[in-house]
């Protein structure tokens, strides 16, 4: 197991990958939707060979076992650093970091990219509940299991919820939080946890939809030509095709979603809070909120991005989270 490999700095990449991966002869894991052979992206089909599945134990609800999570696992464990464990935004999956995940092993930061349960890759056949209260304690028990040591926990938009939830729950699990364009004042799915299962089945297969999806990605970018934002739908909807994404989305709806505005006055983690210049979806003036109601916060702004700079601006990103890292922006 990797977790007791102590290593200061990374070895040549040649020896550096010893990841065993299941896959169709294309080098993707046999396990993802097969339109992952219509991906453009060099970077995005890059990561998504290194994406695995992990045996996560969950007791929620009537559902006891272990849960095979998807995730993209860090080359070497560094002992003396605190990992950083990248989550993604609202419905959709560790892809999202195709460009800043390399980025950040290049900047010799042990580095893990976390699908939450219900989006992403993993095994759900069996589903188990995918509420908020079983997203946090299917994200601590993956912490206890595999990371075991205080984490910087890295959320965009709803990403940024999560990991507010999470840190309010397990503070000991948390070392750094990094909260981008943070959608943490939204309170929860709203009146569409009143929906007839038939009618929120209805909405969700809306939400799979390519053209609702486009839109959101022309919303969420500063600016990118067509045919990259249909490449960028197409990676941003891929978890959409899994089997039992459907049933997970609508139970979470019906749960009522996240409402964690109420903790964020009681998180003491030093915390960067990071807006984008551009950003058409949340508005900077809730990352300034966030930032006076933190008991520890900065704040910086991306230029040229949107609601992903992660994305667009990917080295702007990685700079910031390696200097906060490091402790030299705080």
């Amino acid at each position: 197991m990797m977790g007791s490999l102590k290593i200061i700095s990374p070895p040549p990449p040649a020896t550096r990958f010893r990841q065993r991966v299941t896959a169709n002869g294309d080098g993707f894991p046999a396990f993802l939707p097969k339109e992952i052979q219509n991906i453009k992206d060099p970077f995005a089909r890059a990561l998504a060979q290194r994406i695995v599945r992990i045996p996560v134990p969950l007791q929620m609800g009537n559902f006891r076992g272990s849960v095979m999570s998807s995730c993209i696992k860090p080359l070497v464990q560094l002992h003396d650093k605190s990992p950083v464990v990248l989550l993604h935004c609202f419905d959709s999956s560790c892809l999202e970091w195709r460009r800043t995940y390399p980025l950040l092993e290049q900047a010799c930061l042990e580095t893990w990219a976390i699908d939450v349960l219900g989006w992403g890759f993993s095994d759900l056949e069996k589903l188990p509940p995918c509420d908020a209260a079983s997203k946090r304690h299917h994200l601590f028990e993956l912490w206890k299991t595999y990371i075991k040591r205080p984490m910087i926990l890295v959320g965009p938009s709803l990403g940024a919820t999560v990991a507010v939830d999470f840190t309010a729950t397990y503070p000991e699990a948390v070392d750094k939080l990094v909260l981008i364009n943070a959608n943490a004042y939204s309170e929860g799915t709203g009146r569409l946890k009143e929906l007839p299962k038939s009618i929120a089945y209805a909405g969700v297969k809306l939400l799979k939809s390519f053209p609702l999806r486009l839109l959101a990605n022309v919303l969420a970018f500063c600016s990118s030509p067509l045919s990259e934002n249909i490449d960028w739908t197409n990676i941003g909807r891929l978890h959409c095709q899994m089997p039992w994404w459907e049933d997970a989305m609508v139970d979470f709806m019906i749960s009522g979603g996240y409402n964690v505005a109420s903790h964020i006055k009681h998180i003491d983690h030093k915390t960067l809070v990071v807006c984008s210049e551009n950003d058409q979806i949340v508005s900077n003036q809730l990352s300034v909120k966030l930032l006076c109601e933190l008991a520890n916060a900065v704040l910086r702004e991306v230029p040229d991005s949107g609601h992903l700079p992660h994305v667009e601006n990917p080295k702007h990103i990685v700079k910031l989270i390696s200097d906060f890292a490091s402790g030299k922006l705080y």
